[in-house]
């Protein structure tokens, strides 16, 4: 009769061969299995290593040729933008690189009238209807027209008209705004939380370029990017235009206006200027606007025509 005490030598026989079948075949294959991981291993090692190097031998070349562009841009630049009045609109995607933009036009010889930081406040659907009653309240006190603003519900097209109309040149035949009526008028965006001046804006502009940078990813992203493209077409109504950008896909400004053959026409983008390269060439691309009336598509990005503008002698 088959017990308890069987069943109990039985498992532990089971058991004890099992032990025993794992122990002599891990002495059979702990040499070539041993053998093989530390080939693999060391193989793993040396393609790091590799890479390793290849990633610094890039980024070595990436600073030489981030260096030699600072260097044509002592010899391309200067004089070009002489004379010529520049403002300088600095998204919250852009304002890494704005900086940047901002020397290459001082080299080239740009008077750069001032530099707006716009808040990310500014493009938030939440302002929208502030932003509405804001460019009424904001051009009422003074001699700012209000009777050719949007009036179609969008409180950052409105206000970017208005802000446009006051910050560059007026269309020839129309009052020019007092140097008081335009610090009024900045006052309300800034004491709104809008705007944030870096410096006093010495005048109205003929040109101005905006700084971005990549889309926004947030639940109000599709709105956040109309709302910067919507800046970018008050602004272009009233003078030369240069969106200098970082990439070119995914909603960002300069795809959309690559992406548009009418702002295409008359909007001019750099999709690397978050770059030195891209910091000459949106310049240069500033340069043809006012010398040529034309628009270009310049950088490494989608639908870039070229790398720079070709400029006449």
């Amino acid at each position: 009769m088959i017990n308890f005490r069987y069943h109990v030598v039985s498992l532990t026989a089971v058991f004890l061969a099992l032990a025993i079948g794992l122990v002599v075949g891990t002495a059979a294959l702990n040499g070539p299995v041993a053998d093989s991981l530390k080939e693999r291993v060391n193989g793993l090692s040396k393609d790091n290593s590799l890479m390793r190097q290849s990633v610094n031998n890039l980024q070595k070349e990436l600073d030489m040729e981030e260096d030699f562009a600072a260097e044509m841009a002592q010899v391309v630049l200067p004089g070009k933008l002489s004379g010529r009045r520049v403002l300088v609109l600095s998204l919250p995607s852009g304002r890494d690189h704005t900086e940047g933009v901002v020397k290459m036009l001082q080299l080239a010889g740009a008077n750069v009238t001032g530099r707006l930081d716009v808040q990310d406040k500014f493009i938030n659907p939440d302002s929208n209807n502030n932003l509405l009653e804001l460019a009424v309240t904001a051009a009422r006190p003074n001699s700012v027209p209000t009777s050719g603003l949007p009036g179609n519900g969008h409180g950052v097209e409105t206000s970017s008209a208005l802000l446009a109309s006051v910050l560059l040149d007026r269309p020839q035949g129309s009052p020019a705004v007092t140097d008081a009526d335009r610090r009024a008028v900045l006052q309300h965006y800034a004491t709104s939380g809008y705007l944030t001046p870096e410096d006093k804006i010495s005048g109205a502009a003929e040109a101005v370029v905006l700084v971005s940078g990549q889309p926004y990813v947030d639940k109000f992203s599709a709105e956040k990017d109309e709302s910067v493209v919507k800046i970018a077409e008050q602004f272009d109504r009233s003078g030369a235009i240069v969106v200098g950008g970082m990439g070119s896909a995914g909603g960002n400004v300069v795809s959309v206006v690559r992406g548009d053959p009418v702002l295409s026409q008359t909007i001019s983008t750099v999709d690397n200027a978050n770059t030195v390269q891209g910091q000459l060439v949106t310049s240069l691309a500033l340069v043809q606007q006012l010398t040529e009336k034309k628009a270009g598509q310049y950088g490494v990005g989608d639908n870039a025509a070229a790398l720079l503008p070709k400029l006449p002698q």
